[in-house]
């Protein structure tokens, strides 16, 4: 039988003497064992999680926490396991292997780093961070530790990456690469402005569900969920669905050779709703890289006002990319990308070679739970930093945001000389004509220059943008630095 883990120091830790390779040996499983897995967050992702986790093989679920005792106690009947509200009852059971972190994203890297402290293996979810600094600091507590980390971007799992790639790279099917432009173009709805705060359920234990964050009282209609538009706990559209179109962009397109950006700007604005959130509705990006760059446009708006389906961005291409996904744009075609397909066309737009993805979440839940066993971190598909540098274009994307002023159209479209970024830009300035909303409604920043390798920005505005590269912490809830 495998050893217990050591029981975890104290959480209240404020240095890095925290994570050490001290803990917790632990030899491989026997074939026939099961690794342990506890859930962090019990709400629509955690419920998606729970089901492949269920499902794959050599483990099994025996615990569930999340602040609302509703969703955890739901939850844990549904898996006959045990229930908890506070997450850190599960970073002090012994009898616990694994955790898999679905909280909001606030929760990610302080949860990220508790466990590690207990001796648990990690799997956490998309974006891993909030900034740039706290996201290191998991990366730092993984490599003190001996313990796993994946991401949850499974794409990363999908064997259809590998061979894009070699067509790419390998065989240069299309030539050289250009640029790249991702989309994320899905219509969502306001959520609602309230005149008085929302009233929290007595079943809500709401300091730990604020945690890291700030305490500020609620204005939107609901708390689970539209969390995800609020910068105090989310990260917006950009950390919501950008991460995984952006990892993948890293994957194919730069086969992981550039970290983070070395130059952004970005605009973008909430725009005709009127709601509660603060995060972007419209939002797109330009980021340079020493190796081609790549553009990005979100957009949550519909075609029009109660029209169904989203908006298309051409951005100059002579070929409709996907709404959600990008296109590599080379000297001699096309690679249209998106979750578990893709296909490469000709400068004419004929298809000369399609790719079909496999079934990503079961395949990544099971690259984890197999290296688990295996003690092997080599073997996962999507490792912690590898989540930390995508994170971070999105990171980045939105320090663009948070930095911007005036919106000034004249700067924007002179921050490159690539021809699909002035038109990009037209075309995002387009959307907004049949919502009666004004490019005065957005905001832009001055070209940032970034430091990949001190994850800081360098030169005019470096202030600026390194204003927004670390938060404050809540009292007990403080991210440590390591």
């Amino acid at each position: 039988m495998r050893g217990t883990a050591n029981t975890r120091r104290s959480f209240l830790i404020s240095s890095a003497v925290g994570i050490t390779a001290t803990a917790i040996a632990r030899p491989s499983w026997a074939a026939n064992e099961e690794v342990r897995v506890a859930i962090l967050g019990a709400g629509w992702r955690g419920g998606q999680l729970a089901d492949a986790f269920s499902k794959a093989r050599g483990c099994r679920l025996v615990a569930f926490a999340d602040p609302d005792r509703t969703l955890s106690e739901a939850m844990a009947a549904k898996y006959s396991a045990a229930a908890h509200v506070d997450l850190r009852k599960v970073f002090d059971d012994p009898n616990i292997d694994a955790v898999v972190i679905a909280t909001c994203n606030h929760w990610h890297c302080l949860a990220t780093i508790w466990a590690l402290e207990a001796g648990k293996d990690v799997y956490v979810e998309k974006p891993l961070s909030h900034t740039q600094w706290e996201g290191r600091q998991v990366v730092n507590a993984a490599a003190k530790s001996d313990r796993i980390v994946q991401i949850g971007t499974q794409q990363r799992s999908d064997p259809m990456q590998a061979e894009a790639k070699r067509f790419l790279h390998e065989e240069q099917a299309l030539g050289k690469i250009q640029y790249v432009q991702a989309n994320r173009l899905g219509p969502r709805e306001a959520v609602g402005k309230r005149t008085s705060p929302l009233e929290i359920p007595s079943t809500i234990d709401f300091d730990l569900w604020v945690g890291p964050a700030a305490n500020q009282p609620i204005y939107r209609d609901k708390l689970h969920y539209d969390w995800h538009w609020d910068f105090n706990t989310g990260s917006g559209e950009m950390g919501n669905w950008g991460v995984h179109i952006l990892d993948d962009v890293r994957n194919v397109a730069y086969q992981d050779k550039v970290t983070t950006p070395s130059r952004i700007v970005a605009a973008g604005g909430r725009v005709a709703w009127n709601d509660a959130a603060n995060s972007p509705n419209v939002h797109y990006a330009l980021f340079e890289t020493d190796s081609f760059p790549t553009l990005i446009a979100l957009s949550n708006l519909p075609k029009g006002p109660g029209q169904k389906g989203g908006w298309s961005a051409r951005a100059g291409k002579p070929i409709d990319g996907s709404s959600s996904g990008y296109v590599i744009v080379c000297e001699g075609g096309y690679y249209l990308g998106q979750r578990q397909q893709g296909r490469a066309v000709d400068l004419d737009g004929k298809t000369i070679r399609a790719f079909k993805g496999g079934d990503i979440v079961p395949l990544h839940v099971q690259n984890f739970v197999d290296a688990v066993q295996s003690r092997d971190a080599g073997s996962l598909n999507a490792p912690v930093e590898m989540g930390h540098h995508s994170t971070g274009w999105c990171n980045l994307a939105n320090i663009g945001f948070h930095a911007g002023a005036a919106y000034d159209r004249d700067q924007l479209s002179s921050a490159s000389s690539l021809d699909a970024w002035p038109l990009l830009i037209e075309e995002m300035e387009r959307q907004l004509a049949p919502f009666d909303v004004t490019t005065s409604q957005l905001v832009s920043s001055p070209i940032l220059t970034h430091d990949p390798k001190s994850e800081r920005f360098v030169g005019e505005h470096a202030d600026l943008g390194n204003a927004f590269l670390q938060r404050a912490y809540r009292g007990k809830y403080v991210v440590p630095q390591i």
